[in-house]
């Protein structure tokens, strides 16, 4: 009798005979099935058919070879166990699976894919990875160069750990694409009670929000990434790849003009459209020039000559645009540091890519719907006697949208289809109007202020009337939306929009 046997069964047929020859070389019996036996036989070494052990042939056109007691009691027993059994017990299983996640890729049919869902692979696997004391498991061809005669017991458990990784990824990207096939389970429009997200990490970052913690990126199988290309400076770190999300989420609300929005450690610190890109980017740095150095800067369009001579006059940690004119990017290259990043996705596009937020507290992982509900003037409610002027609704509509991408309290003072005093995150809401206000560096009287959230008291109204701000536009909802109401009736004109734009 054989000391050692191995087990192999292989889609990929790639390195498979040097394997097996260097397997035969060191004393294995290989037992194999179907085409992976013919071509290790056509090679010159001595393959089993597995069915020769089980006495019986492959069924249902080979889906049916390797699931037999007889070769998971193999590949399952312990030492003693190995006594008991008639045939040699395996000491290695090589399997690597039918390729289900091309076929995804390649947005096959349902029933491709359902031929295309390994089952004796993935039961040979986990069968050899649990029984790791005794069986070397081989999923990835690039182990199998290892020396299989000097193997410790910690590469062992890493090998087993590889086993469990790629199939419960195998199984959770069939669920995944099930999933979308299943037209009336995905349509019910509510999240599942079983959410699964599989994170595989494409690179280590230098560090996370800060130097002692350790951060990387990771690849969310449940959505696609956006598409860019880094033209100069340093890769992108936690922060800045935090900042530039920000940046990004307000820039694609204003994806059809010229925008400009300048982000500090998340919050805007202005945003403007212009009838140029440098007349957009005029109005965004003159909202609060002081916040802006060492900011992150969106634009919407193509980035030309005169406005890369702005941007270099001050510093920046990161540019992201659409694309750059060969003026333009000579010029911001040369500042060695600057990130200056082209998006090749469209920002039209751009909102599609994150559909739910995930939290993980001690409480337990919280998961929502991201927060893209479209404010549509044609369902505001005007609840004051004045009624705005165009310019006004355009202002307000701007404002509003800039406020859904800040931390509660969000208060933003617009005007001309630029933000001039912008203020969130606070723990009253009064005091984020007094402070969105006293930022205004021009008068504020004839700006429009919007607020993500109702007001609780007619505080912030006066504040607001005080500094003469022309229009007022908020979700409402309040117990004192009457006493609100009316003392913006007295003084300005308000607009309800029924939609709250909490950010927390």
């Amino acid at each position: 009798m054989v000391k050692k046997r191995a087990y192999i069964s292989v889609f990929n047929k790639e390195g498979v005979v040097e394997l097996g020859r260097r397997l035969e070389k060191n004393g294995y019996e290989i037992v194999s099935t179907g085409n992976t036996a013919k071509l290790l036989n056509e090679n010159g070494m001595h393959a089993i058919e597995s069915s020769t052990i089980t006495g019986f042939n492959e069924l249902l056109g080979g889906k049916v070879k390797s699931l037999h007691p007889k070769i998971f009691a193999g590949i399952l027993a312990n030492e003693e166990e190995a006594k008991t059994l008639e045939d040699t017990p395996f000491s290695m299983v090589v399997v690597n699976l039918y390729p289900f996640e091309d076929y995804k890729n390649r947005k096959a049919d349902i029933e491709t894919l359902l031929q295309n869902i390994d089952i004796g692979g993935v039961s040979l696997l986990r069968a050899g990875a649990k029984n790791y004391k005794n069986v070397i498991v081989i999923c990835d061809i690039e182990d199998y160069n290892l020396d299989f005669e000097n193997i410790d017991e910690q590469t062992r458990q890493k090998l087993a750990l590889k086993v469990f990784n790629k199939t419960s990824k195998y199984d959770f990207t069939i669920a995944e694409e099930l999933e979308k096939n299943f037209k009336n389970y995905v349509e019910m429009n509510e999240l599942q009670d079983f959410e699964a997200y599989y994170l595989e990490k494409e690179k280590d970052l230098r560090y996370g929000e800060n130097p002692h913690q350790k951060a990387g990126i990771y690849k969310n199988s449940k959505s696609e990434t956006i598409e860019y290309e880094i033209l100069n400076g340093k890769e992108m770190s936690y922060n800045n790849m935090v900042d530039t999300t920000a940046a990004l989420d307000i820039a694609s609300e204003f994806f059809d003009t010229n925008a400009a929005v300048i982000i500090k450690h998340t919050n805007p610190c202005g945003v403007a459209l212009g009838k140029t890109l440098e007349d957009a980017w005029d109005k965004a740095l003159d909202c609060d020039p002081l916040s802006a150095f060492g900011g992150i800067v969106a634009f919407t369009k193509t980035v030309n000559e005169s406005v890369a001579k702005k941007l270099v006059s001050m510093f920046l940690e990161v540019i992201i645009a659409p694309n750059y004119d060969e003026k333009a990017l000579n010029i911001l290259k040369g500042k060695k540091n600057l990130r200056v990043i082209r998006l090749n996705t469209r920002l039209d596009e751009y909102k599609k890519f994150v559909q739910k937020e995930v939290k993980i507290t001690p409480f337990g992982t919280l998961i929502q719907e991201k927060d893209t509900k479209e404010l549509n003037p044609d369902t505001f409610k005007v609840v004051t006697d004045k009624k705005p002027t165009q310019e006004q609704v355009e202002d307000m509509v701007f404002a509003y949208k800039v406020a859904q991408h800040l931390k509660s309290n969000a208060i933003v003072v617009a005007k001309d289809l630029r933000t001039i005093g912008i203020c969130g995150g606070q723990t009253s809401r009064v005091g984020s109007v007094e402070i969105a206000i006293g930022r205004v560096c021009d008068s504020p009287k004839d700006a429009v202020l919007a607020s993500d959230g109702f007001f609780p008291a007619i505080d912030n109204i006066q504040v607001a009337v005080q500094n003469r701000i022309a229009a007022i536009i908020q979700p409402g909802g309040s117990i004192k939306d009457k006493e609100v109401i009316d003392l913006a009736n007295k003084y300005s004109l308000m607009i309800t929009t029924g939609i709250r734009h909490f950010k927390h």
